[in-house]
């Protein structure tokens, strides 16, 4: 067996050079990780049949030190605040090579290019239902587990995501900093803003598979293709009153519970509809 080396790494040599193992240091001096041979060696760790003789990682807290200079964003590391700066800049370096999307990030695209592929490698334990992504199926467990850990703390709302309870806050708030640099539309979530360009673009990206119809919205072929199935998933539980689409059905079930959210700031008039509202 060959000679136990006199040194670890770790152990402090005369040598300038990093050793290529044991332990790492990244610009900062910090320590990455460092390795244990736990051959030979009289150091309690050795001795003790938990400590693992391969890599062993060394948890640390990691202090954010990369500021966003557009925002009071502080991130961990520098490809943390790369990624963030592209909601300022609108850089969407990663393209589809099918259509024309292009996304900020990887995983958006890798979540897109599933609509060309029809994979749907997440599936629910519990009914069967499959989705694109991870964050499509947590959401579809919530209607299992009733589980909505996100709440806001100026009324009862709970969100089954984070960023629905940031688009919700915006309703206290009145914050809208999405705007559109055609019409000067403002919006309070990015989605809305990216679903209200599709008017000056004229993008239609949801087609129907049974007709030529194609839709800006996902919601409206949704509610077309109701027109070739007669399906109306939605029901009112009052009434029995059914719909194609969910919105159609939240309208409705102001007629029980009374709600007008459209109020009239000139007199004490109220209405269910916004489109009544005039």
């Amino acid at each position: 067996m060959d000679d136990h080396p006199a040194t670890h790494p770790g152990d402090e040599t005369n040598s300038s050079e990093t050793p290529d193992t044991g332990r790492q240091q990244n610009k900062e001096g910090e320590i990455l990780y460092q390795e244990k041979c736990g051959v030979g060696s009289d150091h309690p760790s050795t001795q003790d049949p938990t400590v693992q003789t391969d890599r062993v990682a060394v948890k640390r807290t990691v202090d954010k030190r990369f500021e966003c200079t557009e925002s009071d964003y502080i991130a961990a590391t520098k490809a943390d605040l790369m990624k963030h700066t592209r909601k300022h800049t609108s850089e969407k370096p990663y393209k589809c090579d099918q259509c024309d999307y292009s996304a900020a990030q990887k995983v958006h695209l890798d979540r897109h290019v599933t609509k060309h592929t029809g994979e749907k490698p997440f599936m629910c334990g519990e009914c069967g239902y499959r989705t694109t992504d991870r964050f499509s199926l947590s959401e579809h467990m919530s209607r299992h587990t009733g589980e909505k850990p996100y709440k806001c703390d100026q009324c009862d709302y709970s969100a089954i995501r984070k960023v629905y309870l940031g688009r919700h806050m915006t309703k206290h708030t009145g914050e809208k900093p999405y705007m559109c640099g055609e019409c000067g539309y403002r919006a309070a979530a990015r989605s809305s803003l990216s679903k209200h360009l599709r008017i000056h673009t004229g993008v239609k990206p949801y087609k129907c598979d049974q007709c030529d119809y194609s839709a800006g919205h996902k919601g409206n072929l949704s509610r077309h293709m109701a027109q070739h199935t007669g399906e109306k998933p939605y029901m009112c539980g009052e009434c029995g009153y059914r719909t194609a689409d969910r919105s159609n059905l939240s309208l409705h079930m102001r007629t029980h519970t009374g709600v007008k959210p459209y109020k009239c700031d000139q007199c004490d008039y109220s209405a269910t509809q916004k489109n009544t509202f005039k």
